[in-house]
């Protein structure tokens, strides 16, 4: 497709969905305004079958390549959802589009391949992906942490809802760790007055 050309939101997903047929399992559009010229753009929303997941990001590159804002997550119980989100610049005449390509995985093969290959700034997020959900990136040309540190306890995903997630065990209060014996204990705020005229139910007496 001409990088030059432009699609409207629905177009978008008319040809996800004469691509991938029944792999495109679920797709949305939303509209929001932008700035002072009411700009408008557009938020689009596709979830394929995991088989079709770099097909998917191919096709969004031929239509017009994307910037990967991120690639988000969330433990959905049996499966972690991962939201790939990408910006589509159109120009000021047509705005930008953000486009999510969401994928599951069942957590019993939590397995995606890398698109670092087809965008390489995905590696920091897929790094951070692996290590804070358990997910394999498989092919990624660099699986080392990204944030947490090497004598973190294996099998500990700190994103995870489920047994796997970080054990109470773990869990600290910040104010409570090397907080010294002499700080005065911290200011309480006062209860502001009522307005004048109202009691302190907000209501006229």
């Amino acid at each position: 497709m001409n990088a030059t050309s432009h699609l409207t939101p629905q177009e978008i997903i008319d040809s996800y969905r004469a691509t991938f047929g029944d792999g495109l399992v679920d797709a949305k559009i939303t509209e929001r305004g932008e700035g002072t010229k009411k700009v408008r753009g557009y938020n689009i929303w596709l979830r394929l079958r995991r088989d079709l997941f770099r097909p998917a990001i191919q096709k969004l590159i031929e239509i017009r390549f994307p910037h990967l804002a991120v690639i988000a997550g969330n433990d959905l119980g049996s499966e972690i959802e991962l939201l790939y989100i990408f910006s589509v610049f159109y120009g000021q005449k047509f705005g930008e589009y953000m486009v999510t390509i969401g994928v599951r995985l069942p957590k019993s093969d939590l397995t995606i391949p890398t698109i670092t290959d087809l965008i390489p700034g995905a590696l920091f997020s897929e790094r951070e992906k692996q290590e804070f959900f358990g997910v394999t990136v498989t092919g990624i040309p660099d699986g080392r942490r990204l944030f947490l540190p090497e004598d973190f306890p294996q099998g500990v995903y700190p994103w995870r809802k489920d047994e796997t997630g970080i054990p109470p065990e773990m869990v600290k209060n910040l104010w409570e760790v090397g907080r010294p014996k002499d700080r005065p204990a911290p200011p309480v705020p006062e209860k502001a007055p009522a307005p004048q005229g109202k009691n302190e139910g907000g209501e006229a007496p």
